[in-house]
């Protein structure tokens, strides 16, 4: 998609347009060049020179030196190193400049965290943001990680074996997940069932045993999304769902607890920790309003 936007990729049925501005409408036979769309593209490994210094990297895209952007961008004291002797969010920072070196009317970012290790990542993602945020640059981020779109993205749109199955503000494809892909990306657990129709909403008998309750009404067989945290433990005895705990571990404040079929986090606590041993059978509830009912068959209208 991104190649295709840049005009790398050969279209032969659509249209691209930035505003007002045509770059593919095959119906027309109109295909602008890739020289003519004014696109700022960062690949995912930054194609930069190795033998370059970062001042002649940016130079080879806008033909002139632009030292304005490197002081921007906060590496005006890099000119003269090479990408071997850059960190990684340094290196990304030169490979943005470069692609903003044309003055672009777009930027298109393909994975710009792919190479980084998690610490890495996080830091050069939040740096990502206040930069995207100053340009004001109408910018396509690809990324598998959730959490990316999350920070980085005003709209998060969710492609399925190439359809686009959702558009919408990353909290609401967490809050509303159209299909149980777009539920999955978001970190929800996914169970199964069949659904019977309640005043109150729909009862959800789980395939493998257990039973869930949603506002939604349903029934027939369904899929349910319930996020890690909308999941509370309770005394096996005391709910309508059980499972086992395989693995517990600390991340941030946050318990997280896997199940056999589910991930649940809860604040850590002492009680909390004494109540998940490992193989401890522990019951699970949570409220119908976070009980997503989902088609299992993804076909449908975007939403």
């Amino acid at each position: 998609m991104l190649r295709a936007i840049a005009g790398l990729e050969p279209s032969t049925n659509g249209r691209i347009a930035l505003g007002s501005e045509r770059w593919l409408d095959s119906p027309d036979g109109l295909h602008l060049s890739p020289a003519r769309r004014r696109v700022g593209y960062l690949p995912q490994d930054y194609g930069l020179f190795p033998h370059l210094t970062v001042t002649a990297n940016v130079r080879f895209a806008a033909r002139q030196d632009r030292p304005d952007l490197l002081e921007r961008l906060r590496i005006a004291h890099l000119t003269a190193a090479r990408p071997g002797q850059l960190s990684g969010g340094e290196r990304q920072r030169v490979a943005l400049a470069r692609a903003l070196a044309r003055d672009p009317r777009v930027l298109l970012l393909d994975e710009p965290f792919a190479s980084l290790d998690t610490i890495t990542r996080q830091h050069v993602r939040d740096e990502l943001a206040e930069i995207l945020s100053d340009l004001k640059l109408p910018t396509l981020l690809v990324t598998h990680a959730f959490a990316d779109a999350a920070v980085l993205a005003d709209r998060a749109g969710v492609l399925d074996h190439g359809r686009l199955v959702q558009l919408a503000p990353a909290a609401e494809l967490q809050r509303s997940p159209a299909t149980p892909m777009v539920a999955e990306l978001t970190g929800a657990n996914i169970l199964h069932g069949t659904a019977t129709l309640i005043q109150s909403g729909s009862k959800v008998l789980l395939d493998g045993g257990g039973e869930l309750r949603s506002d939604a009404p349903a029934s027939g067989v369904v899929a349910l999304a319930v996020q890690p945290w909308a999941l509370t433990l309770t005394e096996p005895r005391a709910s309508s769902l059980t499972d086992r705990v395989i693995s517990v571990r600390q991340d941030r404040g946050t318990l997280v607890v896997r199940l056999t079929r589910l991930t649940v986090h809860i604040p850590v606590s002492p009680d909390a920790q004494a109540a998940v041993a490992e193989n401890a059978i522990v019951g699970l509830r949570a409220d119908p309003h976070d009980v997503h009912v989902l088609p299992t068959d993804p076909a449908g209208p975007v939403r």
